[in-house]
């Protein structure tokens, strides 16, 4: 009867907890679908919008060309041609004077709808009709005394496919609507959106009636949210809507809440049908599941601490076997090492993922064959592998790697690849035994990351734990000298070669703070290129140069051309040229003045070669020159000559260190009268000498940059140089 009781009991027991568990369960599964909706209509909304701003920046490339070129000879041809490529279902030209190429689609009456109207002013606009149809227009310009404007259609059965849900399993329903709830595209079934107060209850809830509240507060504030409400016929649904950034209007999402867990609360009830079954039939294996649980026990110990790759050690047994060896270590007899091997990506691509996968097993391989007693070794991330070595002296532990390196790389003995491995090391002294492993890897990864000499392992010691916290100190000082303006600009002088005069100048950052005193760019701006800082940083300075523009025409003083250097960050974010424009017309600054300044190091290859070539066509679009440094050292230096519409290159300062070379000369006069014949000033930079002047001027480059004539100066000092050296240099 004990015994009787004591099961009765635990059986009564998990029951409660079943059902506390199934409660539970239903509340997750509910918060799951609600989830699920916000999270696919999320995505849906983004999808719907980056194609909705493809089809506008399409248009608007398509504007332009227009606007460039008169001579095409059969537009109604060309539009159809273009509508295919971009997409669309028409394209049209239509004038304010209401005509409209081709004829066929007079009778839509474009002129007279108001997003069309707004482009015969110069707007790009998105709109509808009342047949629900996409209507996309861009100005062109004016000929022939009246206004046009390019408009592409997208039918309303097009765009329904386009907003279609493909996420909900068939169960879902999205429309486009604007901010005051008026339906832009309808779906197919189109009744619950059109009549949207009609499926809630007459007798809605509080809670419900407050999200209907909050919902209409959200579309007029441009915000997105979701909830769950019981329709007319009792159906649970859940509404979600979400911006799409175009015009006012909103993805409005409606799928049923049962759609996840439906078929859970089938299952659910069937499981309370099935556990006292299976209760009472559990113990009758309870011995032969503890046998199989033994067993099971060592295979998933042997899953959970074993490589599947190489079949050594992974890192979490390498960390258990560490703490174990470290019991039993005296201070600074070991060292932990970390290796990376450069460049293996690089394996895969040009070999395969397969041949990939035996190297790495050949490297576990051979750093074991070079283990001791006492030391540990396992590959703890596709390329990168920890060792433990006993071994406390820097010479000790090179040795060791050196050897290891060479039995790595002896993989090319048996394979068909001839590839060298190099390793990236760094490694750490364990002085404390007692320290965490984790502390000790990081440790021995910083110091790989301080590297400084190929196949020389790194330590980690005071020097690289100080570069760490400097790098720290200069991120946290970095918002509050922006404000406070710690960062100067420097201007230095770039010198006419025809006559002697000043021709433009080179905006430099300089960082002063008032308590760390001066902080170098070599120190500053690699750090901050590793983030946006470098973006805000380059912006900043190009305000500061704006601005000092601004005052010297006030001034009535005569401008002259200023570069102001430019990232390769900035490429990674669309339309990052127009908070650029904006400052320029902000400080009215004429077109021709202010030079963009980008390295060569931005081209990686032929595919970026065209695209960064669309940046520099838009920079000189909105008045900006365009530079290209450290010409000739970087990527196919001629071949961005033939492709890229620069204003002016400027020759690497690596050209005139040896240029009493015939041959160096040759190169220089050679880049110099290529650039002339395609019309390309040329500027000297870093021009350190009278001889390297006499050179520079027999070739007839155009300008000089360097300390032969000045340093980067201060804004005043410049102000003076300039006044001074306003006859010839």
């Amino acid at each position: 009867m004990l015994k009787t009781g004591v099961v009765s009991i635990v059986f009564f027991l998990v029951l409660v907890l079943m059902v506390w568990n199934t409660s539970a369960l239903r509340r997750a599964l509910v918060h799951s679908t609600e989830d699920y909706a916000r999270d696919m209509s999320y995505q849906l909304a983004s999808d719907i919008s980056s194609r909705f701003k493809s089809y506008q920046r399409s248009l608007h490339l398509l504007s332009n060309s227009f606007s460039q070129n008169s001579k095409i000879v059969d537009v109604p041809s060309y539009l159809q041609e273009q509508a295919e490529i971009l997409g669309f279902d028409a394209l049209a030209l239509v004038s304010s004077e209401g005509v409209t190429i081709p004829s066929e689609y007079a009778y839509w009456d474009f002129e007279k709808i108001p997003g069309v109207q707004s482009s015969f002013q110069g707007e790009h606009s998105v709109t509808y009709d009342e047949d629900q149809c996409l209507l996309f227009s861009a100005p062109v310009g004016t000929y022939n005394a009246q206004d046009w404007a390019l408009v592409g259609l997208h039918h309303k059965e097009n765009v329904q496919e386009v907003i279609r849900p493909k996420n909900f399993g068939g169960h879902g329903l999205t429309c486009i609507i604007d901010s005051r709830s008026t339906v832009v595209i309808s779906p197919t079934d189109s009744k619950p959106f059109l009549q949207l107060d009609g499926i809630f209850q007459s007798q809605t809830d509080s809670k419900t009636k407050s999200a209907l509240v909050s919902m209409k507060e959200n579309l007029e504030n441009q915000r997105a949210g979701t909830f769950q409400f019981t329709a007319v016929d009792n159906r649970q649904l859940i509404l979600s809507y979400q911006m799409l950034g175009v015009n006012d209007w909103f993805l409005l999402s409606l799928i049923p809440a049962d759609m996840i867990s439906g078929e859970a609360n089938t299952y659910i009830f069937y499981s309370f049908l099935i556990v006292g079954g299976i209760i009472c039939v559990s113990f009758l294996f309870l011995y032969g599941m503890a046998q199989i649980y033994r067993s099971n026990q060592r295979q998933l110990e042997q899953i959970a601490f074993t490589d599947p790759l190489t079949g050594g050690s992974n890192l979490a047994s390498f960390q258990l076997q560490y703490q174990d060896l470290a019991s039993q270590m005296d201070p600074n007899t070991h060292t932990l090492v970390y290796l990376n091997v450069k460049g293996f990506k690089l394996i895969n691509e040009n070999f395969g993922v397969q041949e990939g996968d035996n190297i790495l097993k050949h490297i576990y391989h051979a750093l074991m064959s070079n283990i001791r007693p006492y030391e540990l070794a396992t590959r703890a991330n596709t390329d990168q592998f920890f060792l433990c070595l006993r071994e406390h002296t820097l010479e000790g532990v090179q040795a060791r790697l050196d050897a290891m390196t060479k039995a790595i790389n002896t993989f090319s003995l048996y394979t068909n690849i001839h590839h060298y491995l190099t390793l990236q090391e760094g490694a750490c002294l364990i002085d404390d035994p007692e320290l965490n492993i984790v502390i000790l890897q990081a440790r021995a990864r910083a110091a790989c990351n301080h590297q400084t000499q190929p196949d020389i392992c790194s330590f980690y010691n005071g020097e690289i734990m100080q570069r760490m916290n400097r790098e720290q100190e200069l991120i946290a000082l970095f918002e509050t000298s922006l404000e406070n303006r710690d960062f100067q600009v420097y201007l230095q002088p770039k010198v006419r070669l025809c006559d002697g005069k000043l021709g433009g100048a080179e905006a430099l950052v300089r960082w002063f703070h008032p308590e760390r005193g001066m902080i170098y760019p070599s120190e500053f701006i690699p750090l901050f290129e590793k983030s946006d800082r470098i973006c805000r940083l380059d912006l900043y300075v190009f305000e500061e140069v704006c601005r000092l523009l601004h005052g010297w025409m006030e001034d009535g003083k005569q401008l002259l051309p200023i570069s102001v250097n430019l990232s390769r960050a900035h490429f990674r974010v669309p339309n990052f040229l127009q908070p650029f424009s904006s400052l320029k017309e902000k400080y009215g600054i004429p077109d021709g003045i202010l030079e963009i300044e980008l390295t060569e190091s931005i081209i990686f290859d032929d595919q970026q070669r065209g695209w960064v070539n669309n940046f520099i066509r838009e920079m000189h679009q909105l008045g900006f020159l365009c530079s290209l440094d450290d010409f000739g050292v970087g990527y196919s230096s001629l071949a961005l000559l033939k492709d890229l519409d620069v204003d002016t290159i400027k020759l690497d300062r690596r050209f005139f260190e040896d240029l009493d070379s015939v041959k160096a000369q040759n190169v220089v006069a050679s880049f110099v009268e290529l650039a002339d014949n395609l019309a390309i000033h040329t500027v000297a930079e870093g021009i350190e000498s009278q001889d390297q002047v006499d050179f520079l001027r027999r070739i007839h480059c155009d300008m000089i940059q360097g300390y032969v004539f000045s340093t980067p100066l201060p804004i005043p000092e410049f102000e003076a140089w300039a006044l001074l050296h306003s006859q010839e240099v």
